[in-house]
């Protein structure tokens, strides 16, 4: 494996990390000194985030119960936490790694420092920090519904993390959504949910839908042989209405119980929204667009 690598973006003011399959966008906002110094801290943590986790990886890809282990690395301790509350239903606490990576740097970022704004954006699973007064505003993915495509997170709406998940994204997906994005407090938090959001967005057994077993796709997979979703084909209306309603109870499970601030579904075409979305006109809105969620 490739050392971690750190270099500026063409614009001068974004900061690029990598480190295998960890590949980070951040910025600061605020005085010189204070985000020179906050990007330097990110450059430092950033030395050993992914050894850290490959040392207690086995035990990461096990599923998650009600009762939380106890991991010694401090980005493993917030993918546990953040997959604790939904284990009820079948999770790793792989499920909210990249949140979980996000929020451990964005932390790194802000330890003693005075920033007005900063995000770091993993692959589309975001940490933010919004001080008082501050909004910034984030591109989604999915749109193209009727809906705008961006959303503009307000310092009082409590909302620190957003994630979007779905079988078109990066990682595996059991269930058929477009994509799934979600607000809530942390990063690790969003991205747990959205992961098991995206898997109730779901039509079982239907033929239009190509499923493999995860191992053939990648033989370490947490999620071992359970099928995740390669190819969805025609859909009547109807069923895609059955599938986002499957994955809206879902959601709305999450958002009463205070797990979730508020989400967005999409699938061929249509949409349910969980909680608000303060949606903005595309290019229009006030803040910083920070990730393609």
């Amino acid at each position: 494996m490739s050392d971690p690598q750190a270099h500026w973006l063409q614009d001068g003011k974004r900061l690029h990390l990598n480190h295998g399959p960890i590949d980070l966008i951040v910025e600061a906002f605020g005085e010189a000194h204070e985000c020179r110094q906050a990007y330097e801290q990110a450059v430092a943590r950033f030395q050993t985030v992914l050894p850290e986790l490959v040392e207690e990886l086995p035990e990461l890809r096990q599923p998650a119960a009600l009762r939380p282990r106890a991991f010694a690395g401090s980005t493993a301790q917030r993918m546990e936490a953040a997959v604790v509350p939904l284990a009820k239903d079948f999770i790793t606490p792989m499920a909210a790694v990249a949140g979980s990576v996000a929020d451990e740097m964005l932390a790194a970022m802000l330890a003693g420092r005075k920033l007005e704004r900063a995000y770091v954006n993993n692959g589309g699973d975001s940490a933010i920090h919004l001080g008082a007064g501050q909004s910034m505003t984030l591109a989604i993915a999915g749109t193209g519904h009727g809906l705008a495509d961006r959303i503009v997170i307000r310092a009082e709406d409590g909302v620190r993390g957003v994630a979007t998940s779905g079988w078109r994204g990066r990682s595996f997906s059991l269930g058929i959504a477009d994509a799934v994005t979600v607000l809530a407090r942390t990063g690790a938090e969003a991205d747990a949910a959205a992961t098991l959001i995206a898997n109730a967005v779901d039509l079982p057994g239907h033929p239009a839908i190509r499923r493999v077993p995860a191992r053939d796709l990648a033989p370490d997979s947490d999620l071992g042989d359970r099928l995740v979703t390669q190819e969805v084909g025609r859909l009547s209306s109807a069923e895609i209405a059955t599938a986002l309603d499957s994955g809206l109870a879902v959601a709305e499970d999450f958002r009463r119980r205070g797990l979730i601030a508020a989400s967005a579904l999409f699938l061929a075409g249509q949409t349910r929204i969980s909680g608000s979305m303060a949606l903005a006109a595309p290019n229009k809105s006030p803040g910083k667009e920070v990730a393609h969620a």
